[in-house]
């Protein structure tokens, strides 16, 4: 089994910064894209930054230049560095992950959430 467990969420006052971090765990063979996306209430789940096992990264426009993901991939764990965050930033973010169990086939995997508020 495949679990991904995030943390890192809270409350800051806009212009304030938070990290988010995500760790995959269980049965691993190989990880080829780990990402973060958001939800806000009443809103659809949008991507937020991706990034895959050869560096490349894909941003969201509305927080490219102020955020920024990395991926420690001996840890199994993808970050997302948060800063001049804005009151429209405030929305449930997701982990996402394509592993493989096994062989080279690729699954989907969600984590819980976590809160990020950004309000004065």
């Amino acid at each position: 089994q495949v679990q991904l467990v995030e943390s890192g969420g809270g409350l800051v006052q806009p212009g304030g910064s938070l990290r988010l971090s995500c760790t995959a765990s269980g049965r691993i063979f190989s990880i080829n894209a780990m990402g973060w996306y958001r939800q806000a209430p009443g809103k659809e789940r949008e991507l937020v930054a991706t990034t895959t096992s050869g560096g490349s990264t894909n941003y969201a426009d509305s927080v490219k230049g102020r955020f920024t993901i990395s991926r420690d991939q001996a840890k199994n764990t993808v970050y997302l560095q948060m800063n001049s965050l804005k009151p429209e930033d405030t929305a449930v973010y997701y982990c996402n992950a394509q592993i493989a169990r096994a062989g080279w086939s690729f699954s989907t995997y969600w984590g819980q959430g976590t809160q990020v508020t950004v309000s004065s």
